[in-house]
């Protein structure tokens, strides 16, 4: 039996198939989950298309998580196709490119407002849409950095932003645990994502990563997925408001 048989995942982020978000689609899906994917525009639904026919997936939807009415719409969506589901995926952010080429002192306040508005709001605002279609004892994961607890340099307003993620997940696992449902971040080390590539100096970070970390070894999309299946399944039944680190050990380090 697959740990996940019978499980119906709805999975917000991928972008390509180097995404993280892309390691843990396979990875749930691998352990018999159903999927759902969205996708931000025509553009990114180009590249989400052939990836959902890969792995089988159930449905894909637009969903642009700073339009209001794309919140409803999902809803509404995953309504028509499954009715109920068991688990929520939140892998996007993003920030201005600009806001994090400089001193984070000069972060503009429009940048400010829509990177904590994309990177973490948006888990408050899908919870808030979808929470009463969780089925009891499911399971909401969403993706962070350790740039949210330390300064990592040039990662910015980006830090600010996942801090606010953190917090939002303990916040909505207290609110979420009297139905069972847990609220987990995975913080995930240096991974060379689309995301990532905005992020100056980040081929650094990744040679750093694998000269300094425990582990000597940069982490991939599928290590992630496998931390994704253990929050998803019953094995963490008594996990909730954490954050677990997918990091090759870089976050136990001092002077990092």
């Amino acid at each position: 039996m697959k740990l996940l048989e019978g499980k119906k995942a709805l999975i917000l982020g991928l972008a390509n198939d180097r995404s993280i978000a892309w390691g843990i689609t396979k990875a749930l899906r691998e352990q018999g989950a159903s999927v759902a994917l969205s996708y931000m525009n025509e553009a990114i639904h180009k590249r989400v298309d052939p990836l959902s026919k890969e792995v089988g997936a159930d449905f894909i939807f637009e969903m642009d998580v700073t339009n209001d009415a794309h919140y409803p719409a999902m809803r509404e969506t995953v309504i028509k196709n499954w009715g109920k589901f068991d688990i929520l995926v939140h892998s996007l952010a993003f920030a201005d490119k600009e806001d994090l080429g400089r001193a984070f002192m000069h972060t503009s306040r429009k940048g400010y407002l829509m990177a904590c508005d994309i990177s973490a709001f948006s888990l408050v605002g899908m919870v808030d849409s979808l929470h009463d279609l969780i089925n009891d004892n499911g399971s909401v994961i969403s993706m962070t950095y350790y740039g949210s607890q330390k300064v990592i340099k040039n990662y910015n307003v980006m830090g600010v932003a996942k801090a606010a993620l953190e917090a939002s997940t303990r916040y909505l696992a207290y609110d979420l645990g009297p139905r069972g449902i847990k609220v987990n971040c995975i913080s995930a080390g240096p991974i060379k994502t689309l995301a990532a590539s905005g992020i100056s100096g980040f081929r650094t970070l990744l040679s750093q990563v694998e000269e300094i970390a425990p582990m000597k070894k940069n982490v991939t999309p599928e290590d992630c997925g496998g931390a994704a299946v253990y929050l998803a399944s019953h094995l963490s039944g008594g996990v909730t408001g954490q954050v677990l680190y997918v990091d090759s050990g870089l976050n136990i380090l001092g002077g990092i």
